[in-house]
This record gives C-alpha cells, structure tokens and sequence, in this order.
C-alpha cells in the first residue's frame, strides 16, 4: 500500500513537472516586462575633481532598474533598461566625503542557455547615464556633472516558474572611465507576455 501511494505522488510530481516544463516551452519568444533590486559598488583609486584631490574611494549603495524587453526564441532577446545606481558615498580623508551617482538608460543584447526550468544567461550592452560627482569638506563643497556611456556585461542564472514568471540573480560589470571598479549584484523579477 505504501509503496502504491509512493508511485502515486510520483506519477503526479512527474506529470505536474512534464506539464509545467511543456508550459516553458510553449513560452520561448515574446515580450517581458520587470524590475530589479541590488547592491552597486564603486571604488576610485585616484578621484580627480575641481582643485582638489580625493584618493581611495570605496562604497555601495542599493540600486534599482526596470526593464523591458523581447526575447526572439528561447536563446536570443534584446532587453531596454533604466537604472539608478543610487549614491555611494565614501569618508576620502578627514571631514572630507566624495559621493557619486549614476542613472540611465541601457539596451542589451541577451543570450540564454535554457535548462528546464532552470537557466543561464548572459548580456551585453552599453549604459547611456548622467552622473554627478561631489566631495564635501570644511574647506567647500566641488560639484561637476557629465553625461557618458560605457560598456556593460553581466552573467547570471534564473528560475521560470509558473510559465510566465522569470526570477534572476545577476552579476553585472560596468566598464567606467573614470571609476576603476564597479560592478552591481542584481535580484529581478520579470513577467512574461
């Protein structure tokens, strides 16, 4: 008897599980929209602005981004996404605090490698973005501003559940000219049309 309500369950899980991963593949192109949360780092190992000179900066901050986008199949899409990096903010010397912030726009380029349910992922693409550099000290406050676009990658693996829902931990690379490190860890959610 027990070994018949073993072989039950089972026989359902199999068949929930054949099901749900027939609903993945009836999903394999179309449009998504979603939203993101994370953490972006930054650090400046020379930081030059108006008269002065800031050395070592090293901060983070939480981040968000919203996006949209079409996959082509179940390999290729192409995603729009407007991110703020928030403001990280670092003690540069004595009473003396550097802070920068970043948003704007990024389109990419998309590759998947589906997995069932499972799957991974990599993106290419470049952020179009304002950013604002400050420093605060007791001698003054520096202020400049610049619009700029960089190089953007990012590898991550994601969750389909649900046949239209996509979760994804993603860690992205920003190639900044003026910061010598940064790079965000991304948590999205995203439906599937």
């Amino acid at each position: 008897m027990k070994h018949g309500i073993a072989a039950a369950l089972a026989l359902v899980g199999l068949t929930a599980a054949t099901g749900a991963h027939a609903q993945i593949l009836d999903n394999e192109a179309g449009w998504y929209v979603g939203g993101g949360v994370g953490e972006f780092k930054a650090e400046i190992d020379d930081f030059d602005d108006v008269a002065t000179t800031v050395d070592d900066f090293d901060d983070e901050d939480n981040t968000f981004k919203v996006f949209a986008g079409y996959r082509a199949n179940k390999w290729l899409g192409f995603e729009l996404a407007y991110i703020d990096l928030g403001s990280p903010e670092d003690e540069v010397l004595p009473e003396t605090f550097a802070k920068v912030e970043a948003d704007g726009f990024a389109p990419y380029v998309v590759g998947t490698i589906p997995m069932g349910f499972f799957e991974a992922f990599a993106k290419a693409g470049y952020y179009f973005y304002d950013v604002e550099a400050s420093v605060r000290s007791p001698f003054g406050d520096f202020r400049g501003d610049d619009s700029e676009s960089d190089f953007t990658y990012s590898v991550g693996v994601g969750l389909n559940f649900l046949e239209r829902f996509n979760v994804r931990l993603e860690y992205e690379q920003f190639d900044f000219q003026r910061i010598d490190d940064s790079n965000a860890l991304w948590l999205t959610g995203a439906f599937r049309f």
